[in-house]
């Protein structure tokens, strides 16, 4: 029998568990053919059509990775 690795709890606040790079423990990215249906049940945000994949959305919105498309904008003085 094989035995399942139990996955580390994720730090407060992160949400999902996404696995490490074993060199750094920097957090892997997220692929680019994941729809944004999926990506919108897990942030509990709207970030476009459904049918979208990530990487289509990243280029539309000219940015260069999941977190800057979902952490939310600075609000300026």
């Amino acid at each position: 029998m094989k035995r399942r690795q139990k996955k580390a709890k994720d730090a407060p606040g992160m949400r999902g568990s996404r696995s490490r790079v074993k060199s750094s423990g920097k957090l892997r990215r997220k692929r680019n053919d994941t729809k944004i249906g999926t990506l919108q049940q897990i942030y509990h945000r709207t970030l476009g059509k459904d049918g979208l994949q990530l990487g289509t959305l990243l280029k539309r919105k000219h940015k260069r990775s999941l977190k800057r498309l979902v952490k939310p904008k600075k609000k300026s003085r």
